[in-house]
């Protein structure tokens, strides 16, 4: 199911859209829609990143800027170390 959704957008991007659709042959309702659900999964992911990130450091978990800096300069060297957990 689809529902409408009216926007305003600049003149530019309305122009480049335009173009675009004429040389995709798809519909300018059809690439702004998939251009939607690409960006609102995207910030979905990234939110929900943050958020666990948040939550990791709230609980205890985080790891400090210290131990990650010694193991990231052990990379390439004898006795590198593994990653801090």
């Amino acid at each position: 199911m689809t529902e409408t959704l009216s926007i305003r957008i600049d003149t530019e991007t309305k122009n480049r859209l335009n173009a675009l659709a004429k040389r995709s042959k798809r519909s300018k309702s059809f690439l702004a829609a998939e251009a939607i659900a690409a960006y609102v999964e995207s910030e979905e992911w990234q939110l929900g990143e943050l958020q666990a990130g948040i939550a990791e450091v709230e609980s205890g978990q985080e790891v400090s800027h210290d131990r990650v800096s010694k193991w990231l300069g052990s990379w390439g060297k004898q006795g590198e170390t593994n990653e801090p957990r």
